[in-house]
């Protein structure tokens, strides 16, 4: 486990529940489901796009501090209670992983808090 290190992020939930924002093993960095919440305030915004906006910034958030970018990201997974609000935030989808292209997929499901209208999880390789 010398390889192995936790990314909190400072969101009430990762202590809640039990769990880090991210897990760097090695080259590989998993970054936990993502919601739009701004964790330094825990609110959020009624948008989804503002919500997807946000996802991307936490998720950016600890990338950097896994050493790692959008462009090292090789798998996406989309998580929305709605599918008709997924197309709205390809914009902000396609900024973030235009240049990488990792295996995506979108699944539409419940999440933990009605509030939340996208969460996003992704796996990067670091180079």
């Amino acid at each position: 486990m010398q390889n192995r290190r936790s990314i909190l992020s400072g969101s009430t939930f990762e202590e809640q529940i039990g769990y880090a924002r991210a897990v760097v093993d090695g080259e590989w960095v998993h970054v936990s489901g993502t919601t739009g919440f701004d964790y330094a305030t825990m609110t959020i915004q009624d948008d989804v796009v503002a919500q997807a906006e946000q996802c991307l910034a936490n998720i950016e958030a600890a990338l950097t501090e896994a050493g790692a970018t959008f462009d090292d990201v090789v798998r996406v997974r989309y998580m929305l209670p709605d599918p008709a609000d997924f197309e709205p935030c390809w914009p902000a989808l396609r900024k973030a992983f235009g240049t990488a292209r990792p295996a995506a997929t979108m699944i539409s499901c419940g999440l933990a808090d009605p509030r939340m209208r996208i969460e996003i999880e992704v796996t990067a390789r670091r180079a």
